[in-house]
């Protein structure tokens, strides 16, 4: 949710920046629109390309993770059990249930467990790349959308001033959505 209002108003504000710029450097309606529409489309695709690599980064520290824990259990199967019971213990478990837990947790799988609960790492948190680059980008564009409806069908002469106005209030009805969701 914040990494799509945030992507939204970013899409907003680089948007109507850009064409307000170029509306007060233009009087006729096609540069603007023009304008508009590339840095809509630039700023998607950037939002996408960032986002991309920001979680594929992440996904390989989860996996450099996950091969450490696998080594540590490899090497010192004992303290790895250990660790796993203080956790439980920290949760709120006696010291004995803790450990009790812990073992059976390590034998139904012992790499499952302590990747879960020691490192926390579950697949629902899992980093996925290309879903997050494509709604980074999505909801980038959806943001851009508006102020190019505004370059679109709103008067000429006063757009600068329209774009300005239309991007306070689509940003304050975007908070306020977010807010109330």
């Amino acid at each position: 949710m914040r990494a799509a209002v945030l992507g939204a108003n970013d899409g907003i504000l680089s948007t109507a920046s850009l064409a307000i710029g170029v509306a007060a450097a233009s009087d006729i309606r096609e540069p603007i629109i023009l304008a508009t529409l590339a840095g809509l489309v630039a700023g998607a695709l950037s939002m996408a390309a960032g986002e991309y690599v920001s979680v594929s980064s992440q996904t390989d520290v989860e996996k450099a993770d996950i091969e450490r824990e696998k080594q540590e259990l490899e090497e010192t199967p004992e303290i790895e059990l250990q660790i796993l019971a203080q956790i439980y213990e920290q949760r709120g478990l006696k010291k004995e249930t803790a450990l009790t837990v812990a073992k059976e947790l390590t034998e139904h799988d012992v790499l499952g467990a302590h990747v879960r609960d020691e490192l926390g790492i579950n697949e629902i948190g899992q980093a996925k790349p290309i879903q997050a680059a494509l709604a980074s980008g999505a909801a980038f564009s959806l943001g851009g959308i508006l102020p190019l409806l505004v370059t679109l069908f709103l008067p000429l002469n006063s757009m600068e001033y329209s774009l300005f106005g239309f991007a306070l209030f689509f940003l304050i009805l975007l908070g306020a959505l977010a807010g109330k969701t």
